[in-house]
């Protein structure tokens, strides 16, 4: 078995003064594929450098203090990359992790902004990871791709949906393309095994929202038609504190 986990950890330095590294001893996922790291790792502890068990890898934005994935493993990858396009790398969006049956996407999609002002920038962003990873799939590897992906995709998955209609991350032309992903040939885990169930990832801080329940779930793990029989389980930590967003991932049958 593999467990995967996703975070957006909105900034890791405060996250580590929330007890990111006793979660992670605790929880001990395989995997943690981090967003919004908003930090480089010379900024680090050899502590959070190199917990114990896990390995780190680290995608940071070239601007400080914004954007940036990262990745805490305890199996090591074959390799290590980015996209290779450099509206994407230098804000740090995206990490591949390579390993020998699989390739992990570790990504953190642009918010759409007020008045649409980062759309067509958030659209090639979407357009870019599914020609990567439909490339991925026709080589022959499998893909897991996790991250806060700043949509809502269907009206079950935001509390107000009709308040939110022309809101960043439920905007029409996302949410299509949302569907334009899943529609060539990928699944959304947690969906795909609780159809009905409601259940959010992102709840805003300024009003009080999570102790509310008023959320919106913008966190996926998805994967490839071939590979999803080998999910066992797909899941949400809500339960879990320290950033406005809460861990989600999956449990693979299988060895990576």
């Amino acid at each position: 078995m593999t467990t995967l986990v996703s975070w957006n950890v909105n900034g890791l330095r405060a996250a580590l003064k929330n007890g990111f590294l006793d979660w992670l001893h605790s929880a001990q996922p395989d995997i943690v594929c981090v967003q919004e790291s908003r930090v480089h790792p010379g900024e680090l502890t050899e502590a959070v450098l190199a917990p114990e068990g896990y390995k780190t890898y680290w995608n940071p934005a070239k601007k400080k203090g914004y954007s940036g994935t990262a990745a805490f493993v305890k199996q090591e990858p074959v390799a290590v990359s980015t996209i290779g396009v450099d509206d994407i790398d230098n804000e740090g969006r995206l990490q591949i992790l390579e390993y020998p049956k699989c390739a992990i996407l570790n990504g953190y999609w642009p918010n759409s902004q007020a008045k649409r002002a980062r759309l067509d920038y958030k659209l090639a962003y979407c357009e870019a990871i599914t020609h990567l990873a439909n490339r991925i799939v026709a080589d022959g590897k499998q893909v897991i791709l996790c991250g806060d992906f700043n949509i809502a995709h269907e009206p079950i998955d935001i509390a107000r949906p009709k308040d939110n209609e022309n809101s960043p991350g439920y905007y029409i032309e996302e949410r299509e393309a949302m569907t334009q992903f899943l529609g060539e040939g990928y699944v959304d885990t947690f969906r795909a095994q609780h159809p009905e169930e409601v259940k959010y990832s992102w709840w805003s801080y300024r009003t009080k929202a999570r102790e509310r329940n008023v959320g919106w779930r913008l966190d996926y793990c998805c994967v490839n038609k071939k590979l999803a029989p080998k999910v066992k389980d797909a899941f949400i930590w809500n339960e879990v504190y320290g950033s406005d967003h809460c861990p989600v991932g999956i449990t693979l049958d299988m060895k990576l």
